[in-house]
């Protein structure tokens, strides 16, 4: 397993990771992800190990609390071997403080997290989206107390948009305060926005990748197919996508399969395989979260590592699903030699 360094800290973490949210299954939306419990999810967590994956991601939404609860389970007696993601932000309760990136609510979700983990420090500390309604300074300061409290090791975010990302680690940096060692982003071969600006970001700034929905909600893993119907038990046909697509997205998505398929063929590799790890290839990218609903998918995911695509197959990938960006972005790609990044523009 290769393990690369988490941005600008002294961390390293495997290329790979195993996602969560398929962990309990406790209401209509996590159910289409899955419903893996403790026994399953212990012997995952042990083919996990067994291939040098070691960092498990998950979030205090995921099934209301018990995606943590069932990776703590199965991960007793494991703690020294293992990395722990975890994330706040989004709503817990009804109370009006049981949501946002608030001292009063953070200090209370870290330490629920920490409950149900049955652990005493969270490894990656995220914030699952931007809190418009908090100041920054104060967001930062409540993780900072958590850091020297040792209930936190490092802090991260996820979701956010460019300027988001830049306020923070200036505050940050203003106060010497710990910063964002990485951001949590959907991207894809089917989307790939977060190039536009969050990637050059990410460069200049040194804050490492880490990708969810590396699939696109299973779109990418060969299910969906030109003049097929949406498989039956897919996530997205039971309305558990956490992924918005427009039309546009749509038609693109067959012919990136196609290519897809043919660059599968010429590897000996799976679709999936094929689509993380061109994903893995990207600059900044330091971990991709797979998700399985059982062990037979978390084993063809592990095989997307251990060799890698060709320059040429890449150029064909990128090719396939280039999309016009928006303003500006569209009007700095025509000079490229102003870019900081400009590898970046060329497909």
């Amino acid at each position: 397993m290769e393990y690369r360094q988490l941005g600008n800290s002294g961390l390293r973490v495997p290329v790979l990771s195993l996602g969560t949210a398929t962990f309990g299954g406790g209401n209509d939306f996590f159910k289409a992800w899955g419903s893996t419990q403790v026994q399953e999810a212990t012997r995952m967590i042990d083919l996990c190990l067994d291939a040098g994956v070691n960092l498990f991601d998950t979030a205090n939404v995921y099934s209301g609390g018990m995606a943590e609860e069932i990776l703590g389970k199965a991960s007793k007696g494991k703690r020294n071997r293992i990395l722990i993601s975890t994330k706040a932000t989004f709503p817990m309760g009804e109370d009006p403080n049981d949501f946002g990136s608030s001292r009063l609510h953070l200090i209370k979700a870290c330490e629920e997290s920490l409950k149900r983990l049955g652990t005493d420090y969270i490894d990656i500390y995220h914030m699952h989206g931007f809190d418009a309604n908090t100041p920054v300074e104060e967001t930062l300061k409540a993780l900072e107390h958590l850091i020297e409290s040792g209930k936190v090791r490092y802090i991260a975010c996820s979701n956010f948009s460019g300027w988001h990302l830049m306020k923070s680690l200036s505050v940050s940096e203003r106060y010497g305060w710990s910063k964002y060692v990485a951001h949590q982003v959907y991207y894809s071969l089917l989307n790939r926005d977060f190039e536009w600006e969050l990637m050059p970001l990410g460069i200049k700034e040194e804050v490492g990748t880490i990708v969810w929905s590396p699939l696109a909600a299973g779109k990418l893993t060969g299910k969906y197919r030109r003049n097929e119907p949406i498989p039956e038990n897919s996530r997205v046909a039971q309305g558990g996508s956490p992924v918005v697509n427009t039309e546009a997205d749509e038609v693109r998505l067959y012919d990136i399969v196609d290519v897809l398929a043919q660059v599968a063929e010429e590897t000996g590799k799976s679709i999936s395989q094929v689509a993380l790890n061109w994903v893995l290839q990207r600059p900044t990218v330091s971990n991709v979260i797979i998700g399985a609903r059982n062990e037979e998918q978390l084993k063809q995911n592990l095989d997307a590592v251990g060799w890698k695509l060709s320059l040429e197959q890449i150029r064909r990938l990128d090719e396939v699903s280039e999309i016009t960006p928006s303003y500006p972005y569209w009007h700095q790609r025509q000079f490229p030699m102003l870019n900081a990044a400009p590898e970046l523009y060329r497909c």
